[in-house]
């Protein structure tokens, strides 16, 4: 039997474990790329560790997401990342340089390669052919040292797209219709595959944006074949040498089978508050926009900022409209002020920000009181603009142009079409902001400078048989990494400030929640299905471990969540019956039996001793994470491996 292009990968950096489906498998990781949001804390586990060089092809630390400096603390963490990674051995990539993930796919990522990146979004290098994936930072510590990366081994979707797509309408109305088939929880425990003929008129660019939105769907990853599109990104990249073709077998057997006809595609919205909830742009057009801001990390491309300028040009912003407008790296900022573009966009009203996550991440430009803002942006969840009523709507750069101009939602099909950019034959290659590590021989000598905001490390508790604690906060369905953790210009810096960050967690859903925590000495939290679903960061277990939070049990779990739940030390444990769940009230004591045994055999038992209802719980880890649990998470873990 054939194999698809992930499985041909997996098979190949496979270390440990058996290719079946939903068995856990350790992978070689050639790749790895931190952001400055997740990497203090990703290179602080990795000093803990005790390793003195990253054992890697090639590593990369970006700075992208904590550029907006209103006091020490971002400016303290990148000095730290930048003299942590010239010890250690990882390039790094200062301030100013682009958002990592269009950085990488410029620069670095190879199709055939492993990589894993401490942001959820690192599946943006599957439009290129890499098996990348999102991790949390002490499993991109731990695949620095030399380690492998776990993961459930996946059922393969296949997406086969068929015709071209109609003028106006791009890659980012694709994956909107694959989010509308699929949903934000119809990837969890999948690769997502693209082919067809359709795929031969998609550029590189195009497929990266269609990758990096696979994590909306809770993928483990997407990726594309390896082609002669491939191969002429990598030229005009000068990086010719580093293509090798890659497709799936022709008699590749797939778990799931969806079909698209591109040219039947119409614009597309996902309107508030999940990227999901998708509606024709044309039935939305009564809409008035306060905000537009296009970039981020799936459409800030030279090709997408290309395409708006072409649109813009000799127009202006509707006076009602504030349009904001950043530029995914140095190097599409560059092409863009060569060519007269930037002109053209400056003279339309745009404001130009800085090559940075920006606004996507919430560090700046949240839109007015109950404002709608559209957005090329991935995600659209409640109170991630910074604004706690905005009325997010993720769309494609030809939307958001066509709307700025209009004041209103707008179909861009309904405007005449502009040329389509065609891609560079080369592009202008300038890699000075990029610091390379000190060698061997220099490496014992390099300085770790750490500022003040740098705290320790929580600690898990020692893994006991019976837990008799109460339920400190009840939620529902769908609960995102922003609910528990948030982002933010107010809450970003203190990344490295585990305390400090206590104070804000699920602060969108309950505000005395830390309070309570903190007051109770030990507790557990419970939910609904798709716990945990959205971004990467492992501050979102990090926290409520030091707010004292032992078992986190819900209907299901989002996949690097569950991971990072683990990692930290915190059970994750799922209800036998879904509907024991809703019993649960906040404040009800709860007792855990059989945990030791539980955590290796799959079934714990939970009395709520304040109702006497009796309920099982299933703790779906693989052996491995079984002993990760018992040693208090995966950084005690290591280092016992290591001894």
């Amino acid at each position: 039997m054939g194999k698809s292009i992930s499985q041909k990968i997996i098979d190949a950096h496979l270390i440990d474990g058996t290719a079946k489906v939903g068995n856990e498998v350790g992978l070689r990781i050639d790749q790895t790329l931190t952001q400055d949001a997740t990497g203090t804390m990703a290179y602080l586990e990795y000093e803990a560790m005790g390793i003195p060089r990253v054992k890697t092809e090639l590593s990369v630390a970006y700075i992208d997401h904590n550029t907006l400096q209103s006091g020490f603390m971002n400016a303290d963490d990148h000095r730290f990342i930048r003299t942590v990674a010239k010890k250690i051995g990882v390039r790094y990539s200062r301030p100013g340089n682009g958002i990592c993930h269009q950085v990488h796919l410029e620069r670095f990522a190879k199709p055939g390669k492993t990589l894993i990146g401490s942001d959820s979004h690192t599946p943006t290098a599957g439009g290129i052919g890499a098996l990348a994936m999102g991790a949390g930072g002490l499993d991109v510590a731990v695949a620095m040292g030399g380690g492998a990366y776990y993961i459930p081994y996946p059922k393969i979707t296949h997406v086969v797209l068929t015709g071209e797509l109609q003028p106006m309408v791009s890659a980012k109305d694709i994956i909107l219709e694959v989010l509308r088939v699929l949903t934000v929880k119809g990837g969890v425990g999948k690769v997502i595959e693209y082919s067809g003929e359709g795929v031969k008129s998609l550029s590189v660019p195009q497929r990266a944006t269609i990758t990096n939105m696979g994590a909306e769907l809770g993928a483990t990853t997407s990726v594309f074949p390896s082609d002669e599109t491939t191969r002429a990104f990598l030229k005009a990249q000068g990086r010719e040498e580093d293509y090798i073709p890659l497709d799936a077998d022709a008699d590749a057997v797939y778990d799931e089978v969806v079909n698209i006809d591109l040219s039947s595609l119409k614009p597309l919205a996902a309107c508030p508050h999940s990227p999901d909830n998708i509606k024709t742009v044309k039935s939305l057009g009564m809409t008035k926009v306060d905000q537009v801001c296009i970039g981020s990390c799936t459409n800030s491309s030279y090709t997408d900022l290309m395409t708006v300028a072409e649109i813009l040009k000799g127009k202006t912003v509707s006076p009602d409209v504030s349009l904001a407008i950043a530029p995914g790296s140095r190097q599409v900022l560059t092409m863009l002020s060569e060519n007269g573009a930037l002109a053209s966009l400056l003279d339309a009203g745009a404001r130009i920000l800085e090559s940075a996550c920006g606004p996507c991440i919430g560090m700046g430009q949240s839109p007015n009181s109950a404002g709608v803002s559209l957005r090329t942006f991935n995600r659209n969840f409640e109170g991630r603009s910074g604004t706690k009523d905005g009325q997010v709507y993720l769309v494609s750069p030809e939307t958001a142009a066509a709307s700025c101009l209009s004041g209103y939602i707008t179909d861009p099909t309904t405007l005449p079409a502009v040329d389509k950019v065609a891609m560079p034959e080369s592009f202008p290659i300038n890699d000075n902001m990029v610091d390379m590590p000190a060698d061997d021989a220099t490496y014992e000598s390099v300085e770790i400078l750490r500022g003040p905001n740098i705290k320790p490390l929580p600690q898990a508790e020692p893994l006991t048989d019976e837990m008799a604690l109460p339920c400190l906060l009840k939620v529902g369905d769908n609960i995102t990494t922003d609910h528990i953790m948030p982002a933010g210009s107010k809450i970003l810096p203190y990344r490295s400030n585990i305390p400090h960050l206590a104070n804000f967690c699920f602060e969108v859903c309950d505000t005395e929640f830390p309070k309570r925590a903190l007051a109770a000495d030990g507790g557990f939290i419970v939910g609904g299905a798709n716990y945990g679903q959205g971004s990467s960061r492992e501050h979102a277990a990090l926290v409520p471990l030091y707010l004292g939070i032992r078992a986190v049990i819900v209907k299901s779990f989002a996949r690097i969540h569950k991971a990072n739940l683990v990692n930290a030390g915190i059970l994750p444990l799922e209800f036998a019956n879904a509907d024991d769940g809703d019993t649960i009230s906040l404040g009800d004591k709860l007792k855990l039996t059989g945990v030791l045994s539980g955590v290796e055999n799959g079934e714990i038992t939970l009395t709520d001793e304040t109702t006497g209802k009796v309920m099982t719980l299933k703790c779906d880890i693989s052996e491995r994470q079984a002993t990760v649990i018992k040693a208090g998470g995966l950084l005690n873990y290591t280092r016992e491996q290591n001894k």
